[in-house]
């Protein structure tokens, strides 16, 4: 049950974002609040219109909002405000920056100052998703209480059939319902 919960979706750089969009409606549908931090790459691939669009909030994208003014995003009453945070697609960049602590966009800062629960969602090719360093970089978040929503298999971006694929909506979606109920 997620009707009145308050999810906060990451999305990073990478082909799958477009699922993300599908979970959002979803997410909303079902009477979640949700707001969207998406990294600068992920722009490149969905716009932050159609999400705000869904959302029915603003995207938030960049740290200071207003350049002008000086006016920013508070990165830590973003984390504050979340029952949970799910970043779907998670990138083997991003995975990586959440291990090392870096913290050079505001989704990471977010997630830095995060009080809530975290859950991730890889996304990648078929090599990267199991290359030493992205399954170190996975069982190090798990080993410190980040829920990892594996990656499914099936045909990828780059026409290879392997594992990496983010999961599908519906079943990030029952994940985080599940959440809810544990």
């Amino acid at each position: 049950m997620v009707r009145g919960r308050k999810i906060l979706l990451g999305v990073t750089g990478s082909i799958s974002a477009y699922k993300a969009v599908y979970l959002v409606r979803l997410l909303v549908q079902e009477g979640a609040l949700v707001k969207v931090v998406m990294t600068p790459s992920a722009t490149g691939f969905v716009s932050a219109i159609t999400f705000a669009t869904l959302s029915k909030n603003p995207v938030l994208i960049d740290l200071l909002k207003d350049e002008k003014t000086g006016e920013w995003v508070n990165h830590v009453e973003l984390g504050a405000w979340a029952d949970v945070f799910i970043i779907a697609p998670t990138s083997a960049n991003t995975l990586a920056k959440m291990v090392y602590g870096v913290a050079d966009n505001l989704l990471l800062t977010t997630w830095l100052s995060a009080k809530c629960p975290v859950m991730v969602a890889p996304a990648m090719d078929h090599d990267m998703y199991h290359h030493f360093s992205t399954q170190s970089n996975l069982q190090t978040l798990k080993k410190n209480g980040v829920t990892i929503i594996d990656a499914g298999k099936g045909e990828l971006a780059s026409g290879l059939i392997g594992d990496g694929r983010l999961a599908e909506p519906g079943e990030i979606f029952e994940k985080i319902s599940a959440f809810f109920f544990a």
